[in-house]
């Protein structure tokens, strides 16, 4: 019996001692070796990505003609230069994005939000807006001045003269005869004979100005509800003695749900597509 008992108690220590003892570390060669092929691997695929991969770099000449001075070929390479640097203001000026941008901030400031929607959301807005109103005038002018252009049928400046009609038909519909009497007068120009005679240096400001003042009248139409809500939220709030809370806290939830209620967007947005019709 005690010959048993002190067997297991060697099998024991035994045991113990193989469980105490310290496990071979791997060599970092071998750690290494996986990290070091995925890295070469990568590597290759991504050389030969760029070996296969066709050159994009085109040769880009501006042909200047001939001669040492200033040639016809650089005047009208400045003065498209100067189109392209002004084409948003002129975008502004001679279509329908100044009445409606000018009609979505008073929206804006009626509702009484001051970032909601944000400034990119209210342009981006206000440009397919326009771009629906605009399109028979962009698509007549490309089909009048830019196609027999691209065809070579007409020169730069008779391509500038027709596309330029269908924006003067569209301003002189939409510019109010007191606007354009004023300019007229103004411009110490004798009066045109016929509404086409109108020069765009007279036609374009009297154009926005009339824009301006429609934007302003419908926002005035927008202002009123707005504000009969925040007037009836005051005087709730005075009749319960709670001068010391700004009633545009409490307004303002009940102006948005008004708002939705109503469909506002689908509302001003087909108001301002309609006024151009």
């Amino acid at each position: 019996m005690l010959r048993r008992v002190l067997g297991a108690r060697r099998r024991l220590f035994s045991n113990g001692a193989d469980l105490c003892r310290p496990v071979p570390a791997t060599p970092p060669t071998r750690r290494a070796l996986p990290i070091f092929v995925l890295v070469f691997a990568v590597s290759a695929l991504a050389f030969a990505a760029i070996m296969a991969a066709p050159a994009l770099a085109q040769d880009v000449r501006i042909d200047f003609g001939e001669g040492t001075g200033l040639t016809q070929r650089a005047v009208q390479l400045i003065a498209l230069l100067t189109v392209l640097s002004l084409a948003p203001s002129i975008l502004v000026m001679v279509t329908s994005f100044t009445r409606i941008i000018v009609v979505l901030s008073l929206l804006r400031s009626a509702i009484g939000l001051q970032t909601a929607p944000p400034n990119s959301v209210m342009i981006s807005l206000a440009l397919f807006l326009t771009a629906f109103v605009m399109m028979p005038t962009f698509q007549t002018a490309y089909d009048q001045g830019i196609a027999p252009l691209i065809d070579g049928t007409i020169e730069l400046d008779q391509a500038f003269e027709r596309s330029s009609e269908p924006f003067h038909a569209f301003m002189r519909e939409h510019v109010r005869e007191k606007d354009l009497a004023m300019f007229v007068e103004m411009s110490n120009e004798p009066a045109p004979e016929t509404p086409e005679a109108i020069s765009l240096r007279i036609l374009v400001p009297a154009f926005m100005i009339s824009e301006l003042r429609r934007a302003f009248e419908i926002g005035f139409l927008l202002y009123l509800p707005f504000l009969i809500i925040d007037l009836v939220i005051a005087s709730v709030l005075m009749s319960m003695g709670m001068m010391m809370l700004p009633p545009v806290v409490i307004s303002l939830p009940f102006k948005l749900i008004f708002f939705v209620l109503v469909d506002g967007w689908s509302l001003v947005a087909g108001s301002l597509i309609r006024s151009f019709g």
